[in-house]
């Protein structure tokens, strides 16, 4: 993930804390809402797209989308707590419960699972710059109002006060409504110091950071230790070496699949097959690259893949570090590759150029840097015409520049877009074609699939909610 202008565009995604800080850094970057933004266009000529609504003000952004498995009603949550149902037939929303009923106000991430229950992800701030997740579930009986009760709340845990701090944030419910997997993203952009101004001296990672829990959805008021030796005593590491797994799907095989926002080094963005026990790279390797601070002998004044435009370039965080950590002992899982002919432009380390990697048949890691990619759904029921049965279809956050490089984004790639993702799996291992259906969201953030509907959630503009409609 680029950081500056972009940074300031995606710092939800980094857990920042304040709402006026949040309004302040999109005001500045987007300009505010926009009534007169252009609407998204179809690039299919089968695809067509409507609006269902713009979502209700409040001075709380609309942030996640979920369908109910037990009876297909559409729901949206909003960061202050509040979580709306949706009338698909006429576009109306319906207030079901607010912070009011389950206690939380800052929410990351939401989920429901196959019996209707309610999966909320929360972060606070604690003093001495920590910060601290609850995850809470709502179970509604049948005639009677829905029961909160906390399923798991963290330790506290440093922060880094940097733009990297990404908390505790995307959450999903197994098909079988046993467990949770929650990620936990890192504290830093790529494993380099962060001291919070001194206060944890030497301290990278922490024992709750860059990691994918997995807990099971009948536990009461567990307290998660920030103690990774502890976490994998108990069975609650599902897979390590994630930088920030913001959304999560399975997909029609049972699969989970997880999209992965990079750093400020224009390495690429990830799409994961997460599998239980597996180490995903981060920070040693980010988007198929190996990171250069794990080299003795680094030089940031000779390393091309270092955006100007970044945040933490512009701060010093890539420097030479003979105290970098080494790399543990055990193979890595490499990225889905991505095999064109969309979102797989890459900057060139050898001369600075941006390329794209399908037209000359290589194979990606997986989309263009800073992308953002989430918002990730596939067609499990299998009810979509060809090509798109049983795909996945993935949304990115960040405006890019479809002709350019020198922006603080996605380059020669406009991104803001709906991708179809056509997924092959052999041999242990995923590749993809990834190709642009619908472009020209306003910072898409969430994604959901309802038969042959695919609704997209914005948080650009008017936090708009569209139908993209797909051949069936």
């Amino acid at each position: 993930m680029i950081d500056g202008a972009a940074a300031a565009a995606k710092a939800f995604l980094r857990g920042v804390r304040s709402p006026a800080t949040l309004l302040l850094l999109l005001t500045a970057v987007l300009g505010g809402p926009d009534p007169a933004a252009a609407a998204p266009q179809s690039l299919r000529a089968n695809i067509t797209l409507s609006k269902v609504m713009d979502t209700v003000g409040g001075g709380s952004d609309s942030i996640r989308l979920a369908r109910d498995p037990s009876d297909g009603s559409l729901y949206y949550v909003k960061r202050g707590g509040q979580i709306y149902q949706v009338n698909l037939a006429n576009g109306t929303q319906t207030l079901v419960a607010d912070a009011g009923d389950h206690g939380q106000t800052w929410l990351q991430g939401f989920a429901i699972g196959p019996q209707g229950t309610f999966f909320l992800v929360n972060n606070e701030d604690v003093p001495g710059t920590q910060t601290r997740a609850t995850i809470v579930k709502g179970v509604k009986p049948v005639g009677s109002p829905r029961i909160w009760s906390v399923v798991a709340r963290s330790d506290p845990y440093p922060r880094s006060a940097t733009a990297y701090d990404h908390r505790f944030n995307g959450i999903i419910v197994d098909p079988s409504g046993r467990y949770i997997y929650v990620n936990s993203g890192s504290r830093t952009d790529h494993g380099e110091i962060q001291t919070a101004g001194g206060l944890y001296p030497g301290l990278r990672e922490s024992g709750l950071t860059a990691c994918i829990l997995r807990l099971p959805t009948s536990k009461k008021d567990l307290l998660l230790r920030d103690d990774r030796a502890w976490l994998k005593s108990q069975g609650y590491v599902f897979a390590e070496g994630t930088r920030n797994t913001f959304d999560f799907a399975f997909a029609p095989n049972g699969d989970l699949i997880g999209t992965e926002n990079g750093p400020g080094r224009d390495d690429p963005e990830e799409l994961n097959w997460l599998q239980q026990g597996r180490h995903y790279g981060f920070p040693w390797r980010i988007g198929g690259n190996d990171n250069p601070m794990q080299y003795k002998n680094y030089k940031p004044a000779a390393d091309r893949l270092l955006n100007p435009f970044s945040d933490a370039v512009k701060k010093g965080y890539y420097y030479n570090d003979p105290s970098y950590p080494p790399r543990p002992a055990i193979p890595f899982v490499e990225p889905i590759r991505n095999l064109g002919p969309d979102a797989d432009k890459y900057r060139d380390p050898v001369d600075g150029t941006v390329k794209d990697a399908s037209a000359q048949g290589l194979p990606f890691s997986t989309f263009t840097p800073h992308r953002s990619p989430l918002g990730l759904v596939f067609d499990r029921a299998r009810v979509l015409a060809a090509p798109y049965r049983g795909g996945g279809f993935m949304l990115s956050w960040t405006k890019g520049s479809a002709t350019g490089d020198r922006i603080a984004g996605p380059f020669k790639d406009p991104s803001q877009d709906l991708l179809h993702l056509a997924l092959t799996k052999g041999a242990g291992a995923y590749t993809l074609r990834a190709t642009r259906i619908v472009g020209g969201f306003s910072n898409p953030i969430d994604a959901e699939i309802i038969g042959r509907d695919i609704y997209v959630l914005e948080y650009g503009g008017k936090q708009s909610l569209w139908r993209v409609r797909m051949p069936q």
